[in-house]
């Protein structure tokens, strides 16, 4: 399995804290963000990794690690960051992507590998409580993630929907087989060749250049392909805004950070 992490954002919600650092490089518990996920993917048996830089690539340094430049990364968004990375999306290989600012277990690693979807969705069941410990008002900050008795997902990424539809957490990582990165390219340059010069909304994106990850999935949903979600309790920490940063770090020392990821 290769993977390839996307983490050519600039990070302007962290504020002081990315403005000489892109957010992946952030310390924290003693180590850059991006360093820990490494860490974590070799951990579980994936060494093949990519990294899409944008904001500051030289400061993103990882040994061991194939770099791909995302030179439009101030007006484009987390898809097109991907497809920098095309080279690495052969469908001889299954492929996860990563968002570059969560930290994982590595039971959330190894879960996500064995599920045998097109495409598949880690998605956390119990994000509640971190979500009102993170945020004053947690639910001016949900998504819609809503599947079947069989957990094919049936919409996923709609940020003004209702609580009972915020059925689990979308978590930033995705799992490819042949099939499903073969339907995720065809799906890009389908939608590249008719909306990549247009201002116009995609999906829920302010626009196709800008496409979120979740809006592909959708598409991906709406085109029949089976989008997966696998199912786990806790285990991550997203790395977002100012407070996110100062937060985990208040927790670490207090000991609270159990609550929500083990950091062994």
């Amino acid at each position: 399995m290769k993977a390839i992490i996307c983490a050519a954002g600039m990070g302007t919600r962290l504020g002081k804290y990315t403005e000489n650092l892109p957010k992946c490089m952030l310390e924290f518990n003693n180590k850059p963000l991006l360093e820990h996920q490494v860490d974590t993917l070799r951990s579980s048996g994936i060494n093949d990794i990519s990294i899409v830089r944008g904001y500051m690539p030289d400061k993103i340094n990882i040994t061991g690690t194939k770099y791909y430049e995302n030179p439009d990364f101030a007006t484009t968004n987390m898809v097109a960051s991907l497809m920098t990375a095309e080279k690495e999306m052969s469908t001889d290989s299954e492929i996860l992507i990563c968002y570059a600012d969560i930290l994982y277990e590595k039971r959330l690693i190894d879960k996500i590998q064995k599920s045998k979807s097109p495409v598949s969705v880690l998605v956390d069941d119990d994000w509640a409580p971190y979500w009102m410990a993170r945020l004053d008002d947690w639910r001016s900050d949900i998504e819609s993630l809503t599947y079947d008795s069989e957990s094919k997902i049936i919409d996923i990424g709609n940020p003004h929907c209702k609580l009972e539809d915020a059925m689990s957490r979308y978590i930033g990582l995705i799992k490819f087989n042949n099939q499903g990165i073969q339907a995720f390219k065809e799906i890009f340059h389908e939608n590249k060749k008719k909306h990549w010069n247009s201002s116009e909304p995609w999906l829920r994106s302010k626009s196709f250049k800008q496409a979120y990850m979740t809006c592909m999935l959708q598409e991906m949903v709406n085109k029949g392909i089976d989008v997966h979600a696998v199912h786990t309790k806790k285990g991550w920490l997203e790395f977002d805004t100012s407070e996110d940063i100062e937060k985990a770090i208040q927790w670490n020392k207090t000991g609270e950070i159990k609550k929500y990821i083990n950091l062994k």
